[in-house]
């Protein structure tokens, strides 16, 4: 199991969303609003302010579906401007399930 975790351009979220719902088995997703800057900086006449808003997509995939989920990100969030976003790949190493007690390296 892994985690997928995409920064993308807030305006994006309903066609990376109805993209990813097309995927048979798609697990599920959790989204953050949070702000942040990469490599190149915008610079505001008046108030600087470095930091953009972005989307923060987390979702914990079965091994299987990663790359289909990897792809149809890449692909959905694409608008061809600097700053559309990020998508990683992280090793999850086990979860637990709250209600049940239950402890699993596979918990989706």
């Amino acid at each position: 199991m892994k985690e997928i975790r995409a920064f993308i351009q807030p305006h994006k979220l309903s066609q990376v969303t109805l993209a990813l719902l097309e995927i048979p088995g798609f697990p599920g997703m959790s989204i953050i609003d949070c702000e942040g800057f990469g490599r190149e900086r915008t610079h505001h006449i008046q108030d600087y302010k470095p930091f953009l808003p972005k989307k923060r997509l987390e979702i914990f995939a079965p091994d299987n579906l990663v790359e289909t989920i990897f792809e149809t990100i890449m692909r959905a969030a694409y608008s061809g401007q600097h700053g559309d976003g990020k998508v990683y790949i992280i090793d999850m190493l086990e979860g637990g399930r709250i209600s049940t007690g239950e402890r699993n390296p596979d918990l989706g």
